[in-house]
């Protein structure tokens, strides 16, 4: 639970603010439950099957990395994780978050594949530096295109057998024949004519509040990107004059003292410091532990 003081100051700067800069990591998804990215639960299972037990991965992330599934267990993963984000429940760290940014200028930049934010904010308010698991591309690319997939998911994970997907039905670039992949991230992430309108669209905002009284409020960013949001945010306020930079992180809460008198840093919670400055009570929020959510070993 974070000081009665603290989240005055904090209510005090979104409330001056004329305009609020969001940017959204995996720790605002991990603070509504989502963290079948990180551990064996319940979510992570149904995605992998008797594949955690044929390789011995424990998570998402490390079911993906492995080098030792075929391509058709690793597409019937990818269906599953795909089909799971368009049906699961919106969390209520996203909720809470927009309900809180009612009536205000402002934008959010995410590193989130998931497309929780599309669930409570208009998408020309979004930009995806990292792409969006909703859509897939051609993995050499051999043009400039991405492909909405959700009635194709929906499809193929009804021809999953065995835990894999037949090789014939792997999705193929309807122009070169080569495997398609999910838009997101990666060595052939293609950052084409959809991807640039979105990064202009973002520039556009900071360009037109340089000057204003502008809150960055980071959510939930760790250290594995830093170059996307926390970086840039905490050199914008250095240079800004009226700009101030709030991070809320359990694990990553960190303000370099170049920005110390312009920025405050909350250890706590994402999820029940959203409630707290709603109003709203945490009896029911439990929050989250980093230590039991994230391998130590790895950077996120």
């Amino acid at each position: 639970m974070v000081a009665k003081e603290t989240i005055e100051l904090l209510r005090k700067k979104i409330n001056e603010a004329d305009a609020i800069v969001v940017g959204g990591a995996s720790g605002m998804s991990a603070a509504s439950g989502f963290v079948f990215y990180y551990q064996c639960d319940e979510v992570f299972r149904q995605i992998a099957g008797s594949l955690e037990d044929k390789y011995g991965f424990h998570n998402v992330f490390d079911a993906f990395y492995h080098q030792g599934h075929t391509r058709g267990e690793h597409w019937a993963m990818i269906l599953r994780e795909t089909q799971y984000l368009y049906e699961c429940p919106t969390g209520e760290t996203y909720s809470d978050l927009a309900e809180l940014l009612q009536g205000k200028d402002y934008y959010i930049a995410t590193t989130n594949q998931d497309a929780q934010f599309y669930r409570t904010f208009p998408s020309d308010k979004i930009t995806c530096i990292q792409g969006d698991s909703r859509y897939w591309q051609c993995s050499r690319p051999c043009h400039d295109h991405i492909y909405y997939n959700q009635e194709k998911v929906a499809e193929l994970c009804g021809k999953i057998e065995h835990d894999a997907l037949p090789e014939d039905l792997i999705p193929r670039c309807p122009h070169c024949g080569a495997e398609m992949e999910p838009w997101v991230r990666g060595y052939h992430f293609l950052q084409g004519a959809h991807y640039q309108q979105e990064i202009e669209r973002y520039l556009n905002f900071l360009q037109q509040h340089s000057n204003a009284k502008t809150l960055f409020l980071e959510l939930g960013v760790g250290m594995m990107t830093p170059m996307f949001i926390k970086e840039p945010f905490m050199n914008m306020v250095y240079q800004w004059p009226n700009a101030f930079y709030v991070t809320i992180n359990p694990q990553h809460a960190i303000v370099p003292k170049e920005i110390a008198r312009k920025s405050l840093a909350i250890h706590a919670d994402i999820a029940q410091t959203l409630k707290q400055l709603l109003g709203k009570p945490i009896s029911d929020t439990i929050a989250s532990s980093s230590k039991k959510i994230f391998n130590p070993s790895r950077v996120y």
